[in-house]
């Protein structure tokens, strides 16, 4: 089985692999099912670079439309920055030439083109939120219908992509602010004049610090699609811890994302950004809680509502394999919730404060990053990640 402590880490990595391997022959997987999970649990991050953590150039930008929002209101201040709310929804747009024009090129939009029409657009407010790898500006769309539109229109390209349920967040990266594309333009014509554009659009392309934002999107849906009886808390609350649960999820995959250089849409990621969410909102890591929004609550059964569903990979598991993977989620959970409770401060069975639960889950998050899923669910797990 896996080693505990830094003798894990110092192993080659033909031996953790070997390490690894072992745990899918432990639970039953056969010779195929192995090589497929070996590969999707790969654990990709990269924690031999600096961290950066001053604001991303696009920051500056979006506090701009938070001034402007305090004036016309957050959708007028958006529809008037951001070119994709001007298109609607519909099946297609994406291809059309005059869609690409205008969301890639910054050509005008046709005449008489109908916006994106939002149900409730005074439910929503526009943040700088801190995190980990800096500030991120937040929509928060207090209508769920709204946030599919929002998710489909800044993100899905204004097709009509079916939000499944169980997601109530987004982190957006890669978008194309036209914004800011015209406002490079405007000033490099003031210096240079109109004639080479051209040329001086291809130089910018490369440079996507300059035009491409990153965001979080959030809605104001009970998290995982669960309800607040199932947690015995009331609807007022969970819809509150929600709220923050969404927030700091989004926050730790940003921040894997620039700081480690990688974010998937895999268990791994989904374990950590879950488990630093819970701490920061509810002040502590329940892992029935956490098998609750991915379905897993009534293993070896598996809901297909649940949030698992979505993190099957690309390509994604055989039946058989993620029928496998199951299992070890639901003991890397119980692991890290033992070693939460075994890293909190020895005073942690009298008063436990919200400093004491984030400096414990700070460090885990940290410990989690440099493991693979096999590692924590492995039957030293916990141990292990105490020992880091």
């Amino acid at each position: 089985m896996v080693t505990t402590g830094s003798a894990c880490l110092s192993a080659t990595a033909q031996e953790r692999d070997e390490q690894r391997r072992q745990v899918w022959v432990d639970y039953g997987a056969n010779d195929a099912e192995i090589l497929e999970l070996l590969a999707y649990n790969q654990n990709i991050f990269v924690h031999d670079r600096d961290w950066d953590s001053s604001p991303e150039a696009h920051v500056a930008i979006w506090r701009e439309y938070m001034t402007d929002a305090a004036e016309i209101g957050v959708w007028g201040s958006l529809q008037r920055r951001l070119v994709q709310l001007r298109w609607p929804i519909e099946p297609g747009l994406s291809e059309r030439p005059e869609y690409q024009d205008s969301t890639l090129r910054g050509l005008p939009i046709p005449v008489g083109t109908v916006g994106l029409e939002l149900k409730s657009p005074q439910l929503l407010e526009l943040f700088i939120h801190d995190t980990w790898a800096g500030p991120i500006p937040v929509i928060f769309a207090g209508d769920r219908a709204d946030f599919d539109r929002l998710v489909q229109a800044l993100v899905r390209r204004n097709e009509p992509d079916p939000i499944p349920a169980a997601m109530g967040a987004c982190l957006v990266t890669g978008f194309n602010n036209l914004d800011r594309v015209q406002r490079y333009r405007a000033d490099w014509e003031s210096k240079e004049g109109t004639e080479n554009w051209s040329q001086a659009w291809q130089r910018l392309l490369p440079q996507k610090q300059l035009y491409q934002d990153r965001l979080i999107i959030l809605s104001d849906r009970p998290y995982s699609n669960v309800a607040a009886a199932e947690l015995g808390l009331t609807d007022e609350v969970w819809r509150d811890r929600s709220r923050q649960i969404r927030l700091e999820h989004e926050s730790i995959h940003y921040w894997t994302k620039r700081c480690l250089g990688a974010m998937q849409n895999k268990l791994l990621d989904e374990l950590i950004a879950d488990y630093w969410g819970l701490v920061v909102a509810m002040g502590d890591y329940r892992a029935d809680w956490f098998l609750l929004f991915l379905g897993l609550e009534s293993w070896p059964i598996f809901r297909s509502s649940g949030r698992l569903a979505n993190y099957r990979g690309k390509p994604a598991l055989s039946d058989g394999a993620f029928k496998v993977l199951q299992g070890l989620v639901v003991e890397a959970a119980r692991n890290l919730q033992q070693a939460h409770r075994l890293a909190l401060p020895s005073h942690r069975e009298s008063i436990l404060s919200q400093a004491d639960a984030k400096a414990t889950g700070h460090y885990l998050v940290l410990a989690l990053s440099y493991l693979t899923l096999e590692e924590i669910g492995a039957k030293d797990g916990a141990e292990l990640l105490t020992v880091l």
